[in-house]
């Protein structure tokens, strides 16, 4: 009896190793869904469409799109997608949510026609050198950029939020805290803190920001439950907007009736 009891707890502990060491080998292909471009981005009526073909510092080629309205030297909005977004494909209604302003949609790594693999660090990196180089524009209003993240990119947004105080603003879509908080959650059981290489831990950056947030909330979103996106905007230093929207969640929130408008009316209030 003792010897079945010994070899069920070594079962036991194999077995969560294993599932340990499978999150820690994996983590990247649950964290980063690389999707490919799936159709020619085209502009909205009216606009001109630019396509930018960027070399990050260590060489890697990102490529992506920058829509312009017919206007000379428009504000512009920055945005990076959720972990699944490839995010040219928005081009055609990147008015819809933003104005009259110019959008920068340049993909990840590995996302789109983009080289190279995805991790925090490395497209933090690159999402600071667009910056730099979008600011430098001559067709730009480099003193209006606002920054639009939605899920994984909210975390971006906040990162180069934190960096680049030159933002006028920051949109945050169905946001998190940190990447490792919501993970903790979802697998209480393992010492997540240890596995996770990519934490995106946007409420340690939150107390030292001064820009307007709006941060907009899925009051059904069980990817990540709201009380994350709660506890950023508690953390967040500067002036905070939250708007929730009952009966959306996490991937359908931007078909809310009210969710463009809102993101307009704040971009116009900011600046």
């Amino acid at each position: 009896m003792l010897a079945v009891a010994k070899a069920l707890l070594v079962a036991i502990a194999v077995g969560y190793i294993a599932i340990a060491l499978l999150l820690w080998l994996a983590q990247e292909r649950m964290l980063f869904l690389q999707s490919g471009i799936s159709s020619p981005p085209l502009a909205p009526a009216g606009w001109r469409l630019e396509q930018v073909a960027f070399q990050a510092r260590d060489g890697t080629r990102l490529a992506g799109v920058l829509v312009l309205p017919p206007a000379e030297r428009p504000p512009l909005v920055i945005y990076y997608g959720g972990n699944a977004e490839e995010v040219t494909s928005s081009a055609s209604h990147a008015h819809q949510a933003h104005g009259e302003r110019a959008v920068l949609l340049v993909n990840y790594r590995g996302y789109g026609a983009s080289a190279g693999k995805p991790g925090e660090k490395a497209i933090v990196s690159d999402a600071l050198e667009l910056f730099d180089w979008a600011a430098a524009r001559g067709d730009i209003d480099a003193r209006h950029i606002a920054l639009h993240g939605r899920s994984l990119g909210s975390g971006v947004a906040v990162a180069v939020a934190a960096q680049r105080p030159a933002a006028r603003c920051v949109v945050l879509t169905t946001p998190f805290d940190s990447a490792l908080e919501v993970a903790a959650k979802m697998y209480p059981w393992l010492p997540v803190s240890f596995l996770l290489r990519h934490p995106f831990d946007s409420a340690a950056l939150a107390p030292g920001m001064k820009q307007p947030a709006l941060i907009l909330i899925g009051e059904a979103d069980t990817l990540i439950p709201k009380r994350h996106s709660e506890r950023l905007a508690q953390q967040w230093g500067g002036p905070v907007e939250r708007r929730y929207f009952a009966g959306f969640g996490h991937n359908d929130l931007d078909l809310h009736p009210g969710y463009n408008a809102a993101i307009r009316e704040f971009l116009a209030r900011c600046g």
